[in-house]
């Protein structure tokens, strides 16, 4: 038996379609100028790419923000004021404006382990009286002097057999990058690695604002190193990329970014360490990630993107978008986009051999080192060391007794202690 909606009904249901309606055209035609900082309002249900990644963003909403931000955004010059928006929103958001001050880093290091090719050594540095980073460096044996820098932040894979910096993609392209002849930092996000073990936790409301900092004093500390102050790069993968490009947004010493499976128009995380904190929206300001990582505009910048993660759209949406601004400064060969339809989230084998080249190029590295000929991979030699081969701390080194132990007992403003 059908059910028949009465006249007046179907009138008054059409009447509510079209109010709401009016009322999207509305707000949707107010986000242009001034209004790409407003606020659209947000009409999808929970959506996940097909990684399992959810979007903060519906389709529609993200490419509406993106086509009236180009349609304001007409010159370099606006552009640069945009960009310093950018960068003073993820520093006002993540609570890093004004900056703390810089205290001495006062590193330890471990003893240098050789291989073919590459040395390898552990240090601890202080971004905050107590407060240390824990990481390793990877450098060239064969050539000396001022070489450039990498950062290599890691990401999200939390499992004990395959775990932060210590994953074997991680070492890999470590090495390899050393063995071009870069210094390389390969360090742990707060609340990884060595740490763990005396208390530090990484599901803490300020992580975002440490991992920031911490990335901030990993420049200061690689520029110990004799890095070329010309020539210093990031690149990470997944919660690694999204390190990659806020470091490049707010940190102008960064020269080359290189963020992997990470820069989507309509997904932004899912870690307090990329969503904890207001960087992406106040009342008055909203940007996504394609415009964070477009900061560094016109330094070289590459894109790698798959098809089965939230990047699956980044040769038809993200990158089209980076390249209009880098259009605009007359650079758009600066940028670039390899994307691997087949591949998965990560930074394996493809993704490697995408990103050594576009470094290469860029810092001016001896590719020969790292790839054959024929375009394969040549990572033959490199050691796969232990998880605990890697920690800085241990009998001859230990952890130090003014050392903070975890997120909560952090001094910001640590001067006001020495008055």
């Amino acid at each position: 038996m059908k059910t028949f909606i009465p006249v007046d009904r179907k009138k008054s249901i059409h009447l509510k379609i079209g109010i709401l309606l009016f009322l999207l055209i509305i707000a949707v035609n107010h986000v242009s100028g001034a209004g790409v900082n407003s606020i659209i309002a947000k009409t999808s249900a929970l959506q996940k790419s097909k990684a399992g990644q959810t979007y903060q963003w519906s389709e529609a909403e993200g490419k509406e923000f993106l086509r009236h931000l180009r349609q304001s955004i007409t010159t370099p010059e606006a552009w640069k004021k945009r960009a310093d928006q950018v960068a003073s929103q993820i520093l006002q958001g993540s609570d890093l404006n004004p900056l703390p001050d810089k205290c001495p880093l006062n590193p330890i290091y471990g003893e240098k382990r050789f291989f073919a090719g590459y040395q390898v050594v552990n240090v601890a540095f202080e971004s905050l009286p107590g407060v240390y980073v824990t990481g390793s460096v990877y450098s060239p044996t064969y050539v000396k002097g001022e070489l450039p820098g990498i950062l290599s932040p890691h990401g999200h894979w939390p499992r004990k057999e395959d775990y932060g910096r210590y994953r074997p993609d991680v070492q890999k392209r470590c090495v390899a990058m050393a063995r071009m002849g870069a210094i390389v930092f390969s360090y742990d996000m707060v609340g990884y690695g060595q740490l763990v073990e005396f208390g530090w936790r990484h599901k803490h409301p300020q992580t975002m604002k440490l991992q920031i900092w911490n990335a901030i004093r990993a420049i200061d500390f690689m520029l110990t190193l004799d890095i070329n102050p010309e020539r210093i790069a990031v690149t990470g993968a997944s919660g690694g990329g999204t390190q990659t490009f806020h470091i490049a947004a707010v940190d102008p010493r960064i020269h080359v970014s290189v963020p992997v499976v990470m820069v989507s128009y309509r997904h932004f995380g899912g870690c307090v360490c990329e969503l904890g904190m207001p960087i992406h929206e106040t009342k008055d300001f909203r940007t996504n990630n394609v415009e964070i990582t477009a900061c560094i505009a016109p330094n070289p910048l590459l894109l790698v993107s798959v098809g089965t993660d939230a990047t699956e759209t980044t040769p038809e949406v993200e990158y089209p978008f980076i390249k209009y601004i880098y259009g605009l400064f007359g650079k758009s060969e600066m940028v670039e986009n390899a994307h691997l339809p087949n591949d998965r989230h990560g930074y394996d084998y493809n993704k490697r051999a995408a990103v050594y080249p576009f470094l290469a190029k860029h810092l001016d590295l001896d590719l020969s080192k790292v790839m054959n000929p024929d375009g394969t991979l040549n990572e033959g030699g490199i050691v796969i060391e232990k998880t605990k081969d890697l920690y800085p701390f241990d009998d001859k080194h230990p952890f130090p007794d003014k050392a903070v132990r975890n997120n909560n007992d952090i001094v910001w403003d640590w001067r006001k202690g020495l008055k």
